[in-house]
This record gives C-alpha cells, structure tokens and sequence, in this order.
C-alpha cells in the first residue's frame, strides 16, 4: 500500500503532466487540498473556479474566496440558478447529475476562456461507495478527479492537509444545500434559504457536523450521537425551535439515529 508522502507524489506527477488546470474550488476539505496542490506544481497555470448558487451557503462562497485571496491564486466565479437547469426544481433522483452536467459546462467554458486546458474536480477514492450520479457526470465531460487518480481517501486529504498547515484539515465534511430535500420534492429558492438558516443556527450554536433534512414542512435535525444529549437541554431546544419556526418550519424533529452522509439516498 502507497505511504502518504507516495500518493501525494503521484498527485504531482499527475497535475504536472496536465500543464495547466481550473479547478472546481468549493472551499471544503478535498478541493482546497487539490487547489493548494495544484498551485504548487502548476503556479499561474492554475486557477480556481466557484459556484456562487442559491445552494451553495454564503459562507463557504466567502472561505473559498478568503482562501484564494491569502494563497494569491487566481479565482473566478460562475453563477448558477436553479431555474436554468432543466429538470432540476423537480429533484429527481438525478438532481446531482442534471446539476453537475450545468455547472461543470459552465465551468469548462471557464476554463477555455482563460486558456486552462483541463478542469479537475475534488472527489476521493470514498466517494464511490454511495449513490453519486454526479460522478458520471463528471466522466462524461471529461472533468480530471486528481485525488481519485493518487488513490487519496478522506482521511488521507485532512491528514495531508494538516501538515500543509490548511485551515480545512478538520473542516466538517458538507454538501450542498440541495441534497437536505426528499427526492421528489420541488426545491425553491425559498426552501434553500430555510435549510440555510436552520444549519447556520446549529453552527452557531457549537454543532460542527450535522445537517437539517427537510419533509414538507418539517426539519429533521442530525447532529453526532455525541450530540444528540444536548437536546436534553431546555433552552437551546426552545431557542431551536422558535428559531426554525421562525425560517418557515412548522414541525421540528431530532433524528436518533444521528448525522450520517447520504440519509436520503436509503430509498434508491
């Protein structure tokens, strides 16, 4: 089995023969590791390329262009709506590939325009165990994925990462705002903007990884099983409570089975 030091050498190999690249720069853990990688071996033969979208929180627009601004790399932003993506208000099951198809030309005519001769995105050799039709997507555009490329798992980024010294190490793995609704359910700009207040109160609150699924009008809450006690709490649940009634939900529900990764893909 390939050491770290191996597979991060086998990156490098990997970004440097591409000659020049645009990124897909969301911000989180895998892509701020690609970009960082990218700029050492590539310099200004890189850039990063950001969705700014209803689904996409503020905050993590913000942490990417921070990033960017302090590492002195070139970023460029696409602006994504989710009424110029045909199909996907509806969320069918293929959301992620009707989504990813629009963004990723998007970013690719991007990528042309400033004389880029690929576009790489951030997922890992952990992203194939779940339902993810974003990633055909992705091979059928012909999108880089360097990380899967060098074999690197998700521990093996934020351990990389760490001792690069990236704010992102332990940064809490995310998704976008989109992937909170059951399938089948239409999604608004109004309901995004619900999801986002409820989850950007739960951060605030101390909640590092945890996500706010919506049912029609209802949020279920998944925080870490760790978490779940301070539910136990009277005041932060009143304050959850009216906090989230007043975003537009009328039902609120604490999930006990915890935060896990894909809770709306069971029915797939």
């Amino acid at each position: 089995m390939n050491t770290l030091q191996e597979k991060e050498k086998a990156l490098k190999e990997y970004i440097k023969d591409l000659g020049s690249l645009a990124v897909a720069f969301s911000g989180g853990v895998d892509s701020t590791y690609l970009c960082a990688v990218a700029h050492e071996v590539l310099g200004d033969r890189m850039i990063a390329v950001t969705a700014k979208a209803a689904w996409v929180p503020d905050r993590e627009y913000r942490e990417a262009e921070d990033f960017c601004t302090e590492e002195g790399i070139r970023q460029e932003t696409v602006q994504a709506r989710e009424e110029e993506i045909p199909g996907f208000r509806k969320n069918p099951a293929n959301r992620c590939y009707l989504c990813k198809t629009a963004l990723f030309g998007k970013i690719l005519r991007t990528a042309e325009r400033c004389g880029m001769s690929y576009v790489a995105e951030g997922s890992n050799m952990d992203d194939l165990g779940d339902y993810r039709p974003g990633l055909a997507a992705i091979a059928e555009l012909g999108v880089k994925s360097p990380l899967r490329e060098a074999g690197l798992t998700k521990q093996d980024i934020r351990d990389l990462s760490k001792g690069r010294g990236l704010p992102t190490w332990d940064k809490p793995s995310y998704a976008c705002l989109a992937s909170r609704f059951v399938y089948g359910e239409e999604i608004t700009t109004k309901k995004l903007a619900m999801v986002d207040t409820a989850e950007q109160l739960l951060i605030d609150l101390g909640f590092r990884q945890m996500r706010v699924r919506m049912h029609g009008e209802m949020a279920r809450i998944e925080v870490l099983p760790e978490d779940i006690s301070r539910f136990l709490d009277e005041e932060l649940r009143n304050r959850v409570w009216t906090e989230l009634k007043k975003a537009g939900f009328s039902y609120v529900a604490l999930d006990l089975q915890g935060y896990r990764t894909g809770s709306m893909n069971l029915g797939i």
